[in-house]
């Protein structure tokens, strides 16, 4: 027998887990549709140029090809996918004479990433995108109810309340030329690591690329300001800066604080240190962290890109966010955070007289199965006590005895009834396993 490996970063959720995940799932998919979004799946393989044209992710991609394929063949230059993003561009270029804009997607995906694996960090997650995409122009609106869709989301999740936290690439670019920093990007990177490495850090990196000691404090500043309503923009001010870039960025991001925080008080806060490392960001740019458990990173981000997608004639500008949901469910099921009313889906067990009368309860199953009551049927003819106590080892709250009648019992509570199978239905909340949080 060939030896098993176990291969971190990939995980495999326990069947209870797996429960929670579903749920998870289920509940982002109907959120995101009430919000008007459509769901699509893109393949989860794209050219690797493709994929290296869009930030510095080229550490970071699976390569995929078969082990015997030819040089020079169609499969020897493809990667797998490390966001949604990537793939929706090439997606919208290609179906845009089908598509009616702006586009309003949801979709639900693993992606593969070849990082370190740590806590909250896999090589393969499940990733949740909203994007609303334009051709040729799309309204700022759209900035400012993308992270109302995402606040409403996670809001409905069994999980700590998510801060959404949101900064403008305008301000930090019209900012950083202002002050005279010439090497843009390696500053916006350089930000993006704040929280990770510390302001003395930053500081080194910003001046080992070409910034005076002046510079990177007057950027670190400008990093240090945050807060929900208008004001963040006379902070901004006071730090001595102008330029025409500058202004058109805090205009936008004002008016997306006080309009989000307008419909949902709290929802969205300024916070200016937030630069994303992604180079296709070109206005708004979000990150979000679970309150109490700041030290994961952030579970749902992404921004406004003017430029990411084109055919050479038409360009389709979006905004977008993407939600973490692996990362999150590794949180919130290692702590535990949450748990299920029972490990299984099954509902009802339907017990087995003796062998010669397991078609009798396998007909039962299929009439409870009809109406919509999961149900199997026990593996053994056993004495009726351990047929009650596997299925109390299974967590199934109903045990049906054939008989005449049948009878059917809640061994949580031990209450036994006469029913019939085209009748009985259980209480709501045992149809079907809850999710909840734990404390």
């Amino acid at each position: 027998m060939a030896r098993h490996f176990s291969l971190s970063g990939f995980p495999e959720w326990l069947p209870e887990q797996r429960l929670v995940e579903q749920h998870v799932l289920a509940t982002l998919q109907r959120t995101f549709e009430l919000h008007g979004f459509s769901g699509i799946e893109t393949r989860a393989v794209e050219p690797v140029s493709q994929l290296l044209s869009k930030g510095e992710t080229s550490k970071e991609i699976y390569l995929l090809s078969r082990l015997q394929a030819e040089a020079g063949s169609d499969d020897a230059e493809l990667g797998l996918h490390f966001d949604l993003t990537v793939p929706l561009a090439r997606y919208v270029v290609e179906n845009a004479g089908r598509l009616m804009f702006p586009f309003r997607r949801y979709q639900i995906q693993k992606v593969w990433r070849g990082e370190r694996p740590q806590d909250g960090r896999f090589r393969e997650f499940v990733q949740a995108d909203v994007d609303v995409v334009g051709q040729d122009t799309l309204s700022q609106h759209h900035d400012m109810e993308l992270p109302l869709v995402m606040v409403d989301a996670l809001g409905r999740l069994p999980i700590p309340r998510v801060v959404v936290r949101a900064s403008n690439r305008k301000v930090a670019q019209g900012f950083y030329e202002a002050v005279g920093i010439t090497d843009i990007e390696g500053a916006l990177r350089a930000i993006d690591k704040l929280d990770k490495i510390g302001e003395k850090a930053v500081a080194e990196m910003l001046v080992a690329d070409g910034a005076t000691q002046e510079q990177a404090e007057q950027a670190l500043a400008l990093a240090r300001i945050h807060g929900s309503d208008g004001s963040i923009a006379d902070q901004v001010r006071a730090l001595g800066a102008r330029s025409d870039l500058l202004d058109e960025g805090l205009e936008e991001l004002v008016t997306l604080i006080e309009g989000a925080n307008a419909l949902i008080p709290g929802a969205v806060t300024a916070d200016l240190k937030i630069a994303r490392g992604l180079d296709y960001y070109t206005g708004t740019v979000y990150e979000s962290t679970m309150i109490g458990h700041e030290d994961l990173g952030s579970v749902c981000s992404g921004g406004r890109y003017d430029s990411l997608a084109t055919d050479g004639k038409k360009t389709y500008p979006g905004v977008g966010l993407s939600i973490g949901v692996s990362r999150v469910l590794a949180r919130v099921l290692q702590a535990p955070l949450v748990d299920t009313s029972r490990r299984v889906p099954t509902a009802v067990l339907v017990a087995v007289m003796d062998e010669e009368h397991r078609a009798e309860s396998d007909r039962i199953a299929m009439q409870l199965r009809d109406r919509g009551i999961p149900t199997e049927v026990s593996p053994s003819a056993a004495k009726f006590g351990k047929q009650i106590r596997y299925a109390d080892r299974r967590g199934i709250p109903y045990v049906w005895f054939p008989g005449q009648p049948d009878s059917v019992k809640d061994i949580r509570s031990g209450e036994q009834s006469d029913a019939h199978a085209g009748e009985w239905m259980p209480p709501e909340d045992d149809l079907y396993p809850t999710v909840r949080m734990t404390s």
